[in-house]
């Protein structure tokens, strides 16, 4: 890793990662200035999944203000099986059009239901590789409920590959021939690498040291004499600090704390992300003082001047009115959000609807009764095929749960010992 110049100069802040770990809730809150960083602090909630969230959200709270961090918003990184990281090419695409390429693109990059996939992206240094992050709307959703009930502030969800990414690249620039690092995570080894060949590569292996690194050097194309590194050796290194378990919530820590500088992929809804800023108290800062001017101006000068003061707040006012109305922009995404709930849940209904009765009629129309044709409808089956004594089968359909007013749409005709019918019925408690 070499300096990365003047670019580290500007690299200022504080920042809390979070790794949702199978049993764990890791945290690390780390300090990050132009000179290196400090590991404030980090600590493990146990068995996070099994308790209340109110009761490990107090914990959380309660490590935050102890180390001067309670006002910070958190950078959660999602479990590796839960979320996708995708790569593409897309040189000479420009920039405006960089969204567009990707979302044509999406359905071919995961195997969720349509509608149902997250997902957002973000350019890379290297030439026209785009990094692209995809998951389940149910997880960010049930994930935010999550620490929405444990009073948790969170600023993005992030996956472990992009928040490596950004945080080597706070102080250093890594090597263009490329590297390979590797660290002890839940799960087997986090191995991490970037090359000309391969922009970014992560992964978890369960194997051995020496066999992940061959495996890893190998899809990075590196050269066989590449020696792996360590990923507490890469990163921003703490001082007089060993990371152990908090490697990742580190990484995802140093990440958060300079947003602007490489920012990481960001699956969390723009209106759900809170900011660890004060920046945004300046809006607020801003229209108080504004109405302290007004009220001294009013005592102090003319009624024309009050109006052109007037006139001036006014303005301000509905400059600054986008901000008022975001609430109700929060309140539409989730009633939409909530419609697009109740519509899956209908898909869901009547497909198992369809398939218990499917299973229903090979129940009833057991051999040597067989089929040619099934329609299934919404309210009704229609069923062709031959059977020795069709006469029976009004009886054996009605006589179901699942069907009713079954009917002869065309007169039995005999072939060989077999009679031919066709057969509507009503699918029972379903509306016409």
């Amino acid at each position: 890793m070499k300096d990365s110049g003047f670019r580290r100069w500007l690299a200022f802040g504080t920042g809390v990662g979070l790794e949702l770990g199978a049993n764990d809730l890791r945290v690390a809150i780390v300090r990050v200035r132009p000179k290196g960083t400090d590991l404030i602090g980090t600590t493990a909630i146990v068995r996070y999944r099994e308790r209340h969230a109110a009761e490990w959200g107090a914990e959380y709270a309660d490590f935050l203000k102890r180390h001067g961090a309670a006002r910070l918003a958190a950078a959660v990184l999602l479990p590796r099986r839960e979320a996708i990281l995708r790569q593409l090419s897309l040189a000479g695409v420009p920039n405006r059009e960089l969204g567009a390429a990707v979302g044509f693109q999406i359905d071919s990059l995961h195997p969720y239901p349509e509608g149902e996939a997250v997902w957002t992206w973000s350019r890379l240094a290297q030439g026209g590789a785009v990094l692209v992050g995809i998951t389940r709307r149910s997880t960010v959703e049930r994930y935010s409920a999550m620490f929405a009930e444990a009073g948790v502030r969170v600023a993005s969800f992030t996956l472990s590959g992009a928040a490596f990414y950004a945080a080597l690249r706070l102080l250093r620039t890594p090597p263009e021939e490329g590297f390979l690092a590797l660290g002890e995570a839940e799960g087997g080894l986090e191995v991490y690498g970037e090359s000309p060949a391969r922009p970014v590569f992560s992964a978890t292996l369960e194997l051995p040291w020496e066999r992940a690194a061959s495996l890893a050097a190998a899809e990075l194309r590196l050269p066989p004499a590449a020696e792996p590194a360590h990923l507490a050796a890469v990163l921003p290194a703490p001082a007089e600090a060993s990371l152990g378990q908090h490697l990742l919530a580190y990484a995802a820590a140093l990440a958060g704390a300079c947003p602007w500088r490489a920012a990481p992929l960001n699956l969390l809804p723009a209106e759900q992300r809170s900011s660890s800023s004060r920046a945004v108290l300046i809006p607020t800062a801003a229209l108080a003082s504004l109405l302290l001017v007004v009220v001294a101006a009013w005592a102090a000068i003319s009624p024309l001047e009050n109006r052109r003061y007037l006139a001036a707040l006014e303005s301000e006012i509905a400059r600054l009115e986008p901000e008022a109305r975001r609430a109700a922009t929060l309140d539409r995404a989730i009633d939409a959000a909530r419609g697009r709930a109740a519509l899956l849940d209908g898909v869901w209904r009547r497909s198992q609807a369809g398939l218990d009765a499917l299973a229903e009629l090979t129940r009833l129309l057991a051999p040597p009764v067989w089929l040619n044709n099934l329609e299934l409808t919404a309210n009704s089956v229609v069923l062709n095929g031959e059977a020795e004594q069709a006469g029976q089968l009004l009886k054996l359909i009605d006589g179901s749960p699942l069907f009713q007013n079954s009917e002869f749409t065309i007169p039995l005709a005999r072939t060989g010992k077999n009679e031919v019918f066709r057969v509507r019925a009503g699918r029972e408690g379903v509306s016409q």
